[in-house]
């Protein structure tokens, strides 16, 4: 592969965990404004699974060979791994209501030991040295980053619960997406997927709605959310991997911790200290280690 290619790949993959990076931020100015988690999650699918449906429809014009055609296995399979991809909205929003940005997105970070939980539970074979290693580094950086060693520390651990559950619906996500209907466009496992959320996004609207939907959102905030959320980072990160490999890929899509922290910081004026940086480099830190060749470690 052309170091141009990897290059290229690179960015791409950065400018998708950029925008995932921003998504956190955004939803915690909807709810400054008075939208409820409901209004924030539909309005996101909505427009979400309209400006992918225009993306298929492009392709399908534009592409003169034949698109390969979703078969009804593919499109259950989808649907059913897209639930989870609504959960990680629903609980991850749930989670920025009642705690910082800088520390939510820690815990969606979670991920990193629980793929490695999932991978021993699902494929009965124990992590090797290197993940091991790199499960305690997160860890350590989750205590520091969160501000857990601070004992006088007042949180409200409804945001931790939602957060942990968000990292296992996510970390249920990327399981399944990088194994179900790999041989159809990126565009349409995104829609089925989608498709699959907007299930669990629209029942929990259903059960916690309880006042009159405000369809402002749409226009303030949904357009916004559906860009930065469901849009531009599948099709950023889609691209991207292909050309950087998973290893590299996962390093440079770690950018979504540091700039959503940033974020917060910069735009909500959310107060993150010296020391959950050092958290926070602590857990790409470890995101590098696992993701690195083990032959790296192993040389003379």
């Amino acid at each position: 592969m052309s170091k141009n290619n990897i290059l290229k790949g690179v960015i791409l993959v950065g400018l998708g965990a950029t925008s995932y990076g921003m998504l956190a931020t955004f939803v915690k100015l909807a709810y400054d404004e008075g939208f409820t988690t409901a209004e924030v999650t539909s309005s996101q699918f909505i427009l979400g699974i309209i400006g992918i449906l225009i993306i298929n429809l492009f392709q399908k014009t534009r592409t003169k060979e034949a698109v390969v055609k979703a078969s009804p296995k593919n499109i259950f399979q989808l649907m059913l791994a897209g639930t989870s991809l609504g959960m990680t909205s629903v609980f991850y929003y749930l989670c920025v209501k009642y705690i910082d940005v800088s520390i939510a997105i820690v815990l969606l970070m979670q991920t990193v030991w629980m793929g490695v939980l999932l991978e021993w539970i699902l494929d009965k074979k124990a992590p090797s040295t290197q993940k091991i290693v790199s499960v305690i580094i997160v860890l350590i950086g989750t205590v520091l980053a969160t501000k857990l060693y601070n004992t006088d520390l007042n949180i409200d651990f409804r945001g931790i619960f939602w957060g942990l559950l968000a990292a296992a619906s996510f970390t249920t996500t990327m399981f399944t997406a990088n194994k179900v209907a790999l041989g159809i466009s990126s565009a349409q496992r995104s829609l089925y997927m989608l498709l699959g959320g907007a299930i669990i996004v629209f029942g929990f609207a259903l059960f916690t709605q309880t006042n009159t939907f405000n369809t402002a959102i749409f226009l303030k905030w949904g357009i916004v959310l559906a860009l930065f959320g469901t849009i531009i980072p599948p099709m950023l990160l889609n691209a991207g991997f292909p050309k950087t490999g998973i290893g590299l890929g996962s390093i440079v899509s770690s950018l979504e911790l540091p700039v959503s922290v940033m974020m917060a910081y910069l735009i909500l004026d959310e107060k993150v200290n010296l020391v959950q940086w050092i958290g926070i480099l602590f857990i790409i830190l470890a995101i590098v280690i696992m993701n690195v060749n083990y032959k790296f470690f192993t040389k003379k």
